[in-house]
């Protein structure tokens, strides 16, 4: 054994053999009881597409537009915006807690519109979140922290499928509400109300605005009038989970017509905001989420416990994004591109829902698929069965969630045809 002496430190070096705990520690770990999750189930989808070798085959599980040679789409006000934010050499400074003054401003005079009586009484509070995701679970954090009410959340029966998790990671207990009529591929709307009309009083009750996820099937004006007034009767808080504004029918009051409706009748409502589908903003991570509160003092006091919320989880939101989607909306001739690319967007989703009917018809479908038209915004519930969606995957390597879902966006004028061929093979 060779001694080595280094300021009066004597190492031995050898073979020594550690102890049996030295062992245990090292061979033993920390996360030995962590489970493997399950895959998601787009990106398995996406996952399979990609390894597929069939120049054929179709992706119809992505949820982002696509144009119509199948490529991401950069809108050009963005890009035109982006050229003018550069050119200003602006500094990288945090951003307030709150977000960007400015955008925050624009965001919830988008939403509720700029003359809506909430914003000049000043009794509403809009932060800047981390897109619509995060603009969720900052208000399910709220919502655990500071409803009074029960616990529960009611979610239309199907909802978007994260909705769920966000909302039990808060603490939230979720329940739902009929919503989706397999049978017309429609909207169960006396099974709604019905629902709706049994909730206890002071529960939070969550609405798509417009374009509901995953179904594209929307309550007309007339059934989201009589909603609202059941709601109120319960007395229950409304969340509205707004992601598509304008993507939907291409105009953006339209598409927001069920939020300021409501505000109109007495809400007090939660909003979120995402600025992906309809700017196309998707990676910038833009939202905002919105307490509509009783008065100007209220809001206040609202603003400072959200600020006490998103400290600790982001610190601050980032800022490119914003200040481009700020850009875009307080400039007049900017916006006035965006309104026109995002009526441009939309309507090549209707184009493609309409041209895949009338290529189904012409395979000689005997089936009735007017709720392919009927829905509305990026996904459409097609209403085929799992085993057929197996076959349209294994025989023609069209790719789609076992739901039957599929995104319009990944649908072109190029493959409208092969899919229409295809989905009349497996539901003949």
């Amino acid at each position: 054994m060779a001694l080595l002496k280094s300021n009066k430190v004597f190492l031995c070096l050898g073979n020594i053999t550690p102890s049996l705990g030295v062992l245990s520690a090292r061979n033993s770990s920390w996360w030995g009881g962590v489970q493997m999750g399950p895959p998601d189930p787009i990106l398995g989808v996406t996952e399979a597409f990609k390894r597929d070798t069939n120049p054929k085959k179709m992706n119809l599980g992505v949820g982002a537009y696509r144009d119509d040679q199948g490529k991401p789409f950069v809108l050009s006000c963005v890009r035109k915006a982006e050229a003018l934010i550069a050119a200003k050499q602006l500094d990288k400074e945090y951003l307030p807690i709150g977000g960007l003054g400015d955008f925050t401003k624009a965001c919830a005079q988008l939403a509720l519109g700029a003359d809506n009586e909430v914003l000049k009484s000043g009794r509403n509070i809009t932060v800047q979140t981390i897109s619509g995701t995060g603009s969720l679970r900052i208000g399910a954090n709220f919502l655990s922290r500071f409803h009074g009410g029960p616990g529960d959340v009611y979610l239309p029966k199907p909802s978007w499928g994260n909705h769920t998790p966000i909302f039990r990671d808060a603490g939230m207990q979720l329940k739902a509400y009929r919503y989706y009529d397999p049978s017309t591929c429609g909207f169960d709307f006396s099974g709604a109300l019905e629902d709706i009309s049994k909730i206890p009083e002071q529960s939070v009750i969550l609405l798509h605005a417009c374009a509901h996820n995953p179904t594209g099937v929307d309550p007309r004006p007339e059934q989201w009038k009589e909603i609202s007034d059941i709601v109120k009767k319960r007395n229950l808080l409304v969340f509205f989970d707004m992601a598509y504004q304008g993507f939907a029918s291409g105009d953006i009051d339209r598409d927001a017509w069920a939020v300021r409706y409501f505000i109109e009748q007495g809400h007090n409502i939660l909003l979120s905001q995402s600025f992906a589908k309809n700017m196309g903003l998707y990676g910038e991570r833009v939202g905002g989420f919105t307490v509509v509160c009783k008065d100007n003092e209220e809001a206040k006091r609202v603003e400072s416990q959200l600020k006490i919320l998103i400290r600790p989880i982001y610190s601050n939101p980032p800022m490119n994004g914003a200040r481009i989607a700020t850009t875009i909306l307080n400039t007049p001739d900017l916006r006035s591109l965006w309104l026109e690319e995002v009526h441009g967007m939309a309507n090549r989703i209707i184009k493609m829902r309409e041209q895949l009917v009338a290529g189904l018809k012409k395979h000689g479908s005997s089936h009735n698929w007017q709720h392919v038209i009927d829905q509305i915004g990026m996904f459409c519930f097609t209403g085929l069965k799992p085993e057929q969606v197996e076959r349209l995957t294994k025989e023609f390597s069209v790719y789609m969630t076992k739901d039957g879902r599929i995104s319009m966006a990944g649908v072109s004028s190029g493959n409208v045809g092969y899919l229409a061929e295809a989905i009349h093979a497996v539901s003949k």
